[in-house]
């Protein structure tokens, strides 16, 4: 088992840490719809991706009419 030498100070600790932290999203806009996606992603939205259909969308359908 590994057992430190000398005892880390706090900055030495917190330095090293110091590039641990989290980096927010970078959403681009669909150049179909508008609606923010990520980079390189297909639209959640629409289903289009650089200018061209990739996944059809399905209309969206209410099942309180279907079940009935």
């Amino acid at each position: 088992m590994a057992v430190q030498q000398n005892k880390v100070s706090k900055s030495r600790r917190n330095n090293r840490r110091a590039h641990d932290a989290l980096v927010a999203a970078n959403p681009n806009e669909c150049e179909n719809c508008g609606e923010l996606k990520r980079p390189h992603h297909v639209c959640a939205s629409c289903g289009h991706y650089s200018d061209r259909e990739v996944v059809a969308m399905v209309e969206d359908v209410d099942l309180d009419e279907d079940a009935a």
